[in-house]
């Protein structure tokens, strides 16, 4: 099983590299290679996602990815930018499925922002499409404003579309993922104001005739946020566009205690995936040791269990994490009094430890 490493930018390099000792310890024989992304690709080869870097990733049977972005990449022109990257890896290689699992250990309970009450025994499974929608939508750009009251200005434009079968597909990842937990889902949109989200809306209850055993509710994407932060645990699972994902998935992180607990799956139609914390490069901190790799090494598991057929160890990762937060050790994002402060590398080492 071939997996291309694609450490990227800012802390990414530290947090992958406690993910592959994690998967090193397996004792599985994983061809692992890396390549540059991000700025670190620019920096190599001129491009942030550079044609061997692709064609690796093409290759593998999963890839598993850091962070990209750096502050001094922002002057570059957008095509150039680190975070193309990835929008880059999603629509060549087909991942229009993201996973993000919101769980609230138990030992972190009171580093979430909010009361223990409220978000004990989260546990909830947000969907997002990810390779339509405004992000990729086209037409977009700058031009002269033809009409309005700032007609002959500069106004800058994009383009929100969702063709059909874009909507099913997700629908039915959406529908199975339910089936295998509470079966609940929740469908976020904004149908009240937007047309492509009517579209969305309709598509999604056409699906549901294909899963009577799932409950089907419709959610505007503003009363959503508001309920992840009012009452969390009436979710189970959620799915919805690529803008609204990627602000509630976010959103939902703060929930667990800190976004560096969040991993993610992104996955193309055949459960090939590339697997991600769902933080960013976070280069303030880059190099001092202090970032969480838990978010990366959960991403691990979630690539054993997903796209390499290997639950047994996937749960072996996933109950090391657990043994390592019951033990107190904590990173500095989900450090409280009375547990012990460490970093990276020893938060790393201890999920090694707790693997034997």
């Amino acid at each position: 099983m071939k997996i291309a490493i694609l450490p990227g930018d800012g802390i990414g390099p530290e947090i992958i590299e406690q993910a592959v000792k994690v998967l090193n310890t397996l004792g599985e024989s994983f061809e692992m290679e890396s390549a540059p992304v991000g700025g670190a690709g620019y920096a190599a080869h001129g491009h942030p996602l550079p044609e061997a870097t692709l064609k690796l990733a093409q290759e593998a049977d999963a890839v598993l990815f850091g962070a990209v972005g750096d502050w001094k990449y922002d002057t570059l022109e957008r095509s150039l930018r680190p975070e193309q990257a990835i929008l880059g890896l999603r629509k060549n290689l087909g991942l229009f499925a993201n996973l993000r699992p919101a769980i609230l250990y138990p030992e972190l309970a009171g580093a979430s922002t909010l009361k223990p009450e409220v978000v004990s025994g989260l546990d909830i499974l947000i969907i997002r499409e990810l390779t339509g929608d405004i992000y990729f939508g086209q037409p977009r750009g700058v031009r002269e404003a033809p009409d309005g009251p700032f007609k002959g200005q500069r106004e800058g434009f994009d383009t929100m579309r969702y063709a059909e079968g874009e909507i099913r597909r997700i629908a039915h990842v959406a529908f199975q993922a339910a089936q295998k937990r509470d079966k609940r889902l929740t469908s976020v949109d904004k149908a009240n104001v937007l047309e492509t989200f009517q579209f969305w809306k309709d598509i999604v209850t056409d699906v549901h005739k294909e899963y009577p055993d799932v409950a089907l509710d419709h959610m505007y994407v503003d009363n959503a946020a508001m309920q992840l932060v009012r009452a969390p645990k009436k979710f189970d699972v959620m799915v919805t566009g690529n803008m609204f994902g990627d602000i509630l998935s976010d959103a939902a992180a703060m929930l667990t205690g800190s976004i560096g607990m969040l991993p993610s799956a992104s996955l193309d139609a055949n459960n090939k995936g590339l697997y991600e914390p769902s933080h960013g490069s976070a280069p303030d901190i880059a190099g001092k040791g202090v970032a969480n790799p838990l978010a990366t090494i959960l991403s691990a598991a979630m690539m054993l269990r997903y796209s390499l057929g290997k639950a047994e160890q996937a749960d072996r990762i996933e109950n090391a994490v657990k043994k390592v937060l019951a033990q107190g050790l904590r990173t500095p994002d989900i450090y409280e009094a009375g547990t012990t402060k460490v970093g990276t590398a020893e938060m790393g080492e201890a999920v090694v430890k707790a693997l034997g």
